[in-house]
């Protein structure tokens, strides 16, 4: 990190305006400027522009609310040129259709989040909030249906039959519309690879958020579905997302910040932002051997083979 870093002004709280935010990172007890609230220095930038794959604009995690320019000036002025706004919900979802219409920089991803189509199940609207999804997912900008997918990790097994009967109709949802499938899986690997053999993936299928291992890098080769690594890559526990990247067909590789959580090292507990993606590009860079240019143009040319042009 160079030692001219500072936090991004739009990124900034009210009390730290005044602050010189110059010179080496706080430590993480540090409880004006190092508070896990706190947004994180900002990277040098990228040699080559990349786009971030997946972030949610609307959620709030730090001190302030920052909106849909303000963080995408932040991150252009790192080399992150672009970002796909995904929904979760049907309030984050229209907010995704607001948002691409307000900055040509956006793309969209609208769908129900697995751990919330449950509860909809549960209140009797799950059939009507999969109708509205797919109307929001008629705007020419909205390019994915996702976040959608398996959770076993917070959905009970009381939730289980809404919830993989809403990913299967997100499938179905992607392919008759021609979108790319932006897939949540968390600790369902095999049963979301079963799915989609099972309904027939869409022709282009993103495993957000990859968190498999070797195994399940090399089924994703084998049916040509994309693997997005996120700021987990980078973390000390996260050896075997390491080991599939190392192992993941290039032309199926993305990057992405989810933010604003999974914020990559050293500022993981932090809020995440996209501007925040040059640490995981550099970090997947090195994991591969691999020239940080190189690498960020392979990341660019993958992400718009899958979205389209962002023009």
């Amino acid at each position: 990190m160079s030692s001219s870093a500072s936090i991004p002004r739009q990124y900034r709280a009210a009390e730290q305006l005044d602050d010189d935010a110059s010179g080496p990172p706080p430590s993480a007890g540090d409880g004006k400027r190092g508070g896990k609230r706190h947004y994180p220095f900002a990277p040098a930038p990228l040699p080559v522009a990349v786009i971030d794959n997946h972030t949610h604009l609307d959620f709030e995690e730090g001190l302030i609310q920052v909106g849909v320019k303000d963080a995408l000036d932040a991150a252009e002025a790192v080399g992150v040129k672009g970002a796909v706004q995904v929904g979760c919900d049907l309030a984050s979802s229209r907010f995704t259709v607001q948002a691409v219409e307000s900055d040509r920089r956006l793309l969209g991803a609208v769908a129900l989040h697995p751990n919330d189509a449950p509860e909809r199940a549960a209140a009797g609207g799950l059939e009507s909030a999969l109708v509205e999804i797919e109307q929001l997912a008629a705007h020419p900008r909205v390019r994915a249906i996702g976040e959608t997918g398996l959770d076993y990790f917070r959905t009970g097994e009381a939730g289980l039959t809404a919830q993989r009967y809403s990913f299967r109709r997100h499938i179905d949802m992607a392919k008759r519309l021609g979108l790319a499938l932006q897939i949540h899986d968390r600790d369902a690997h095999s049963d979301v690879v079963a799915t989609l053999k099972e309904e027939g993936a869409p022709a282009k299928v993103v495993l957000h958020c990859f968190s498999g291992d070797e195994e399940l890098a090399r089924i994703c080769n084998d049916n040509g579905w994309y693997m997005s690594f996120s700021g987990t890559v980078t973390f000390k526990n996260a050896a075997g997302i390491r080991a599939a990247l190392a192992v993941a067909d290039p032309q199926l590789v993305m990057v992405e910040t989810d933010a604003p959580f999974l914020t990559p090292h050293p500022y993981r507990g932090k809020p995440n932002a996209s501007y925040m993606i040059p640490y995981t590009v550099r970090s997947m860079a090195e994991i591969l051997d691999q020239d940080v240019a190189v690498l960020g143009t392979a990341l660019a040319a993958n992400t718009e083979a899958v979205y389209g042009s962002w023009g």
